[in-house]
């Protein structure tokens, strides 16, 4: 007789069981889901907004016709653009949204608002050249701030590339500002129709200068931090007596020499280079 077959059987083996991935947490989840906040910061964007409002009121009073306060405000605008730079980098709150509306608020009190507070105060009544002599000083701050921001970490930073947009402004309001109060102190009789012809030129000027390459001086290598001699603190109160004395005259007698200062160094580089000396060094 044969012998049954055994059946060969095979050892068990427990399946292991595949686990399924972890789920992340609901709170990672709902995380992960929500957008990512963006703030900004106040501080300096405040300064900011007091530029840009110092701005339009500039515009506002214009067109009511009081030039002078309208000049005053793009001076009040300048301090304050001055401002905001400086609070962001002591702070520690620079930020690239505060760049940008920091050009935009610019745009506005450095480049609309002077060019509508000179053709309402005597540009108005000389036609299509007048209303031409505003667009090129626009377009002119435009270009301005483009090229600077394009530029920001190529060009020397002791000099500015065409005239800064605020020097150019405080050329524009302060001669409104020096006609419209000798005027009221009855030292001239001239109105801003008489001088039209001068406003136009002076627009013109500061239009095309912020477009050049002549080199301004910017005062950003004056180191603030360091001491000074005590002389400098008299020096300092005789600047304020001077500016306080006659606000109008004085400024724009500043801004007429810092406007004319980048045209005597660029000519005074072409003679040194011709004549193989180095550039002067800027001062200390």
């Amino acid at each position: 007789m044969e012998e049954p077959k055994r059946r060969r059987f095979r050892p068990f083996r427990a399946s292991r069981a595949t686990r399924p991935p972890a789920a992340p947490p609901v709170a990672d989840a709902a995380a992960a889901a929500r957008p990512r906040s963006r703030g900004i910061y106040l501080l300096p964007n405040a300064f900011t907004t007091a530029n840009l409002f110092a701005g339009f009121y500039a515009i506002v009073q214009a067109m009511n016709g009081r030039f002078e306060a309208a000049a005053v405000a793009i001076f009040v605008a300048m301090v304050l653009d001055s401002l905001d730079g400086r609070v962001a980098r002591m702070t520690n709150t620079q930020s690239a949204f505060g760049e940008q509306y920091d050009s935009m608020s610019d745009m506005v009190s450095f480049g609309a608002a002077p060019a509508l507070v000179v053709y309402e105060w005597s540009l108005r009544g000389m036609g299509k050249l007048g209303w031409l002599a505003a667009f090129v000083y626009v377009a002119g701050a435009a270009l301005r701030l483009a090229r600077f921001n394009a530029n920001i970490g190529v060009v020397d930073k002791r000099y500015f590339q065409g005239l800064p947009s605020p020097a150019a402004a405080a050329l524009i309001a302060g001669l409104v500002w020096i006609a419209t109060d000798l005027r009221e102190t009855r030292w001239i009789d001239a109105t801003g129709t008489d001088l039209r012809w001068l406003a136009w030129a002076l627009t013109l000027y500061a239009g095309v200068t912020m477009v050049s390459n002549a080199p301004f001086y910017s005062f950003k290598d004056l180191n603030l931090k360091k001491s000074v001699p005590y002389v400098a603190v008299p020096l300092i109160v005789l600047a304020f007596v001077l500016v306080s004395s006659d606000p109008p005259i004085v400024l724009f007698s500043l801004f007429l020499v810092y406007a004319v200062s980048g045209y005597v160094l660029w000519a005074w580089r072409w003679r040194s280079a011709r004549a193989g000396r180095p550039d002067p060094a800027p001062p200390d």
